[in-house]
């Protein structure tokens, strides 16, 4: 694994087996693909997808020019996949208000052989500190499906704060909002 973008090692606080690089299509679809098919992925709404309509989606988001991807790894292995994108160009940009500063994120945490206290949590908390650190966000912006209730609690354990549920186009969803402020008095209240 080379060109790393994001050890998590840059900050104190985050669990340093974590890091990110951008997303390599070519060798990292092979990785994602089976992961959306998994039981748990009926949120990501890609179950359905086959291998060649994933690689398609993500080369179409790239060449917008509106989302970026990035591949996630704990110990030097595929962990994780994040989004980033521009809510001005995306359909939760007619729910609210959008704000300069303001960048999206959708984040897909892979299986693991083994459980990992606080695991997802740690991802999080590295996407967030990406999110801000690399991605110049002023404000993350997300829109779970309101059902989600395990993603609604690890936003809230990061800092973010629930506006409003919304209507998407193919989901009711919670839309919340995080500052770099709300992110980091979640790190100084939890540890």
């Amino acid at each position: 694994m080379t060109e790393l973008i994001y050890p998590a090692a840059q900050r104190a606080s985050l669990n340093p087996h974590l890091a990110l690089r951008g997303l390599r299509l070519d060798e990292d679809v092979a990785v994602l693909h089976p992961w959306y098919q998994m039981d748990y992925a009926h949120f990501w709404l890609m179950q359905n997808m086959t291998l060649e309509a994933t690689r398609s989606f993500y080369a179409d988001a790239a060449s917008s020019g509106h989302m970026q991807a990035f591949m996630g790894f704990y110990q030097g292995r595929p962990a994780f996949v994040v989004e980033c994108y521009a809510p001005r160009h995306d359909p939760v940009g007619q729910c609210y208000e959008v704000r300069d500063g303001d960048v999206g994120m959708h984040f897909f945490v892979g299986p693991s052989s083994a459980p990992i206290r606080h695991f997802t949590r740690d991802i999080l908390r590295v996407v967030m500190a990406f999110m801000f650190d690399h991605q110049g966000a002023q404000r993350v912006v997300v829109e779970p499906d309101e059902r989600n209730s395990k993603v609604h609690r690890l936003n809230h354990l990061v800092g973010f704060i629930d506006a409003e549920v919304i209507q998407l186009p193919h989901k009711r969803a919670l839309l919340s909002f995080c500052t770099a402020g709300d992110f980091a008095q979640s790190l100084l209240l939890q540890g």
